[in-house]
């Protein structure tokens, strides 16, 4: 057993990534209750802000998050067959759906940076208070649920590196494990806010 091998500790690495996992869903459970108690006091108003957005991109990006965490369980399950060739491409199509989610949140939010609704905008506030509070917390979740996203692929672009240097193996794949539980933890999270936003009306 090498030195590098004697201190592994995957056990208490999935602990800690389920810890933080967590953690972050308390981060959301609670913006997720300041918007059912908004809501419930600005329905009208929630209404109409939620027409303003655009369900179809919100569609797309729903379906590249849920290709994407099935591509990143696939590419553990290549690692453990020591299919290595196919887990790195199964981890670039997920590097690939991430960056396309990205990409199109880019054109939506800039799409209403166009039309003047954005944080602190005169439009926006013209509109009323309720709206005021929607596209508050839209921007906010979203942004914060972006940012996970770009955290999301730092890590995989990691674990990507690492399995073609043949550092994640068969034997030792904690770390691609860990990130693929970030990434399907970033999903579920994106199934509650494309609904509440998108959907409800």
């Amino acid at each position: 057993m090498t030195p590098t091998e004697s201190h592994r500790d995957d056990v208490g690495a999935k602990i800690g990534m389920w810890l933080f996992i967590f953690t972050e869903l308390l981060l959301f459970g609670g913006l997720f209750i300041v918007y059912a108690v908004y809501r419930y006091k600005n329905p009208v108003a929630f209404h109409f802000a939620a027409e303003e957005l655009n369900r179809g991109m919100g569609i797309l990006n729903t379906i590249l998050l849920l290709i994407s965490s099935a591509t990143v369980a696939m590419s553990l399950t290549a690692v453990q067959l020591n299919e290595r060739g196919k887990s790195l491409i199964l981890i670039s199509i997920t590097l690939m759906l991430g960056v396309l989610f990205l990409v199109n949140k880019y054109i939506e939010w800039g799409d209403k940076w166009g039309h003047g609704i954005y944080p602190g905008s005169e439009k926006l506030l013209e509109l009323g208070h309720g709206e005021v509070l929607f596209f508050g917390l839209y921007f906010a979740m979203t942004g914060l649920h972006a940012l996970h996203i770009v955290i999301g692929l730092l890590i995989l672009t990691i674990a990507l590196f690492r399995v073609k240097r043949n550092r994640i193996t068969s034997s030792d794949y904690v770390l691609l494990e860990n990130g693929g539980l970030y990434w399907h933890m970033v999903d579920i999270v994106w199934i509650f806010l494309f609904p509440l936003f998108y959907l409800i009306v």
